[in-house]
């Protein structure tokens, strides 16, 4: 006689559960991960504003925090790659990257790799395109403080890292958006050199104008 076939239902039930299960645990991994990862962009925030500061071993503290959620983040997500390359954990690398590559701009020391950061190529070409921006900020406040020589090397190393940056032709869904950020980097980058044209031409103007006047005989 024929196997008599099993209902639909308690197949369905089946398969159900066995989805569920997934779920459950993809669920459950992304809950355990997005608080890591949001601490962890907050830290590297944090660290940021520490370098601008001047406190590097603040900054180096947060970020060595920063680093730890992130590794437990990706702990978590090892099994779900989906939820890994979502969003949020490029977010948080592309932040930590930042702070990393603007402690080494600012404090002179060697920039680290994707390698050394265990982050994705896309999240620290993006940082490497927001660190510009800081390397501004710390243009411009070196400029108020006088110190032409630190305004000068933040500037040749903004031109060196988007001399790199509009060198990545590839397509966005490879990059994540770094198109958009070279972009924007660019105007930046144009504005900072501007700035600092502009400021040194008119000090080199008040120099000028100060030997003439200590050449006029006293009144």
């Amino acid at each position: 006689m024929p196997k008599k076939a099993e209902q639909p239902a308690k197949r369905l039930n089946a398969i159900a559960e066995d989805v569920r299960v997934h779920l459950d645990a993809k669920h459950a991994a992304r809950e355990q991960a997005l608080p890591l990862c949001r601490t962890a962009l907050r830290h590297s925030a944090n660290a940021i504003r520490a370098v601008h500061r001047g406190d590097f071993a603040a900054a180096e503290d947060l970020l060595a925090q920063a680093r730890s959620l992130l590794e437990q983040a990706a702990e978590a997500l090892a099994d779900h790659p989906d939820i890994f390359y979502a969003g949020f954990v490029h977010n948080a690398q592309k932040e930590f990257a930042e702070g990393c590559l603007t402690l080494a701009l600012v404090s002179g020391r060697p920039l680290p790799s994707p390698a050394d950061l265990h982050v994705d190529d896309p999240a620290y070409l993006n940082g490497l395109g927001e660190a510009m921006g800081e390397l501004r900020r710390y243009l411009l406040d070196s400029l108020r403080g006088g110190d032409i020589g630190r305004c000068e090397s933040a500037l040749a190393a903004m031109d060196d890292i988007y001399a790199v940056l509009v060198t990545m032709d590839y397509p966005e869904a490879i990059t994540a958006g770094l198109r958009r950020t070279t972009d924007a980097m660019r105007g930046l980058l144009e504005r900072t050199r501007g700035d600092l044209t502009i400021a040194l031409v008119q000090r080199n103007l008040e120099r000028r104008l100060e030997q003439f006047e200590r050449r006029l005989p006293p009144a």
